[in-house]
């Protein structure tokens, strides 16, 4: 069973725009990066911008092996 605390976060992704997602777990606004990595001596944020809009779903447990998507992880 799954644990919903890592259940993925559905965003609208704006075309160009650019994205830091959170690899480490500690920003409070996930699924993106607040900061929260450097005062946690954790891993700096995943940068991204999106080629077109659209909906994704974006990884919280951190785990998926196609980041910041989710593939699934959670549930394994």
């Amino acid at each position: 069973m799954s644990d919903t605390k890592f259940s993925p976060i559905a965003v609208d992704l704006e075309e160009g725009k650019k994205y830091a997602w959170c690899t480490c777990g500690h920003s409070e606004t996930q699924p993106f990066c607040n900061g929260a990595h450097r005062a946690a001596n954790a891993t700096p944020p995943l940068k991204f911008t999106c080629e077109e809009p659209k909906e994704a779903y974006l990884c919280t447990c951190k785990k998926t092996d196609n980041p910041p998507y989710c593939d699934g992880s959670h549930n394994r």
